[in-house]
């Protein structure tokens, strides 16, 4: 609120223009041009300085917003003045210039933090609008491609000519796999982008990083799982010819010397027979073994078509009523009802009918079992067909040697259902992945990365 001393201030300069105004209509009627002109001069030099004088707080907040926007905190209003009103507004502005000259400094701190923490960061990262000049591109990023300052995409084709082409058709929330290869090393790096918008304006984020230790470590890790099962395996195919071996041998060689045959009884033939067959067995054993390694490494290329998804689930449904128990329910569903597949239908069949299978097995001793296989389309647009039961499920300490060849929980069966559907999943460019909660669910969902 103003004060007594603006109200008079402002009072007194009305009632001067009012006199001012009457003395100048007095002159006109009087025809005292001296006096009018004078008059005329004196009003306009009244009203002059009562706008300014009204137009004084507005000026002050133009020039504290003016000195705001060009980030300029030192200017500072007398808080010492003759009007009581002004003197707080000044004290008010100050207040307000040195809280906001306060968090400006705070939020350059956090600035700089937040940049060293981009340049130290182990993955390159980089920022470029819609006409691809890049904003930002991390020290991490300039050593991957080694090629510095980044300025613009179209700069990627010196150092990969494919590589540019990745960035220019880059989409919101999308992943790429690129190898690079250079004079120095080939380079695997995962590409994520993110879109952001800042200041109205635009950008895509794209994280790259060198995932070939990564690969490394995991291909080493999955080729020790697959020695030590076939080392398992092979062991023990092995253990029992060499133990039925060896005592065929005693038979007949004691002493370093062949035993003649006139001292063999009829109980010896007879081992030495039987002997035979157990190794002819193992020997069997073990070529099938072989036989089921050449099979998961020899999948044929799928041959794909367009499969109508309802009349794929429906062929299951009919194949696996034949398998269902007293107490098992098996059930299919597919939405929309016009989902279509780009597969090799026989290929797929198949690895349906090894999980339908599965599933059936696992909920044989689960009562009201129940296995249910959905195909539909996620909120990304992919296409999926899931195997849910709700049998006992599979350990936590499984879970990572399901998908290994030749690893089985069971009595029966080689080992390579689940490998050998994963391997061709793959191939359709797809993934088998699995989920589960013990005694609750299992679901293996397959995932299908197709236009079609």
């Amino acid at each position: 609120m103003a004060s007594r001393n603006f109200y008079f201030q402002l009072i007194f300069r009305v009632l001067l223009i009012a006199l001012t105004a009457l003395a100048l209509a007095f002159s006109i009627v009087w025809e005292w041009y001296f006096t009018l002109a004078f008059a005329a001069f004196f009003l306009w030099a009244q009203v002059h300085f009562l706008i300014k004088f009204i137009n004084s707080t507005n000026r002050k907040i133009a020039y504290f917003f003016d000195a705001i926007r060009n980030e300029d905190f030192t200017l500072r209003f007398p808080e010492r003045v003759s009007i009581e009103s002004f003197e707080e507004l000044n004290k008010s502005l100050n207040r307000v210039n040195d809280l906001i000259q306060e968090v400006h400094l705070q939020l350059q701190v956090k600035e700089q933090y937040y940049q060293e923490i981009l340049k130290q960061a182990s993955i390159g990262i980089m920022t470029f609008n819609e006409k691809g000049h890049i904003l930002f591109a991390n020290p991490t990023l300039e050593k991957l491609l080694n090629y510095t300052p980044l300025n613009h995409i179209k700069q990627l084709a010196q150092v990969d000519e494919k590589l540019y082409e990745v960035f220019k058709t880059f989409q919101p929330f999308e992943r790429k796999l690129f190898q690079l290869t250079n004079e120095r090393e080939q380079i695997q790096l995962a590409l994520k982008s993110t879109p952001l918008t800042l200041d109205g304006q635009s950008l895509l984020l794209v994280v790259v990083q060198d995932i070939h230790q990564e690969l490394d470590e995991k291909e080493t890790e999955s080729w020790v799982r697959l020695i030590r099962v076939l080392t398992h395996e092979i062991m023990n195919t092995i253990t029992p010819i060499a133990s039925i071996s060896d005592s065929i041998i005693k038979y007949y060689r004691k002493g370093g010397e062949i035993v003649p045959l006139e001292k063999l009884d009829e109980s010896q033939i007879k081992n030495t027979l039987k002997g035979l067959e157990v190794i002819k067995e193992q020997g069997g054993d073990l070529m099938d073994f072989v036989q089921s390694y050449r099979s998961l490494l020899n999948v044929p290329e799928p041959n794909r078509a367009i499969i109508d998804g309802v009349g794929l689930l429906e062929k299951i449904d009919v194949l696996m009523s034949a398998r269902l128990a007293t107490d098992t329910k098996f059930s299919v569903s597919c939405s929309p009802k016009d989902l279509e597949f780009f597969i090799d239908e026989k290929q797929i069949t198949q690895v349906l009918i090894n999980l339908g299978k599965n599933a059936l097995q696992s909920v044989k001793e689960t009562e009201n079992g129940q296995v249910h296989m959905i195909a539909g389309i996620d909120a990304e647009g992919i296409k999926y067909i899931e195997v849910r039961d709700n049998g006992p499920g599979i350990p936590p300490d499984l879970m990572d040697e399901i998908f290994v060849p030749f690893f089985t929980t069971k009595n029966e069966g080689t080992g390579i259902g689940l490998s050998l559907s994963k391997r061709v999943m793959q191939m359709h460019g797809g993934n088998l992945k699995v989920h589960s909660v013990p005694n609750r669910e299992t679901v293996f969902r397959l995932t299908f990365n197709q236009s079609k």
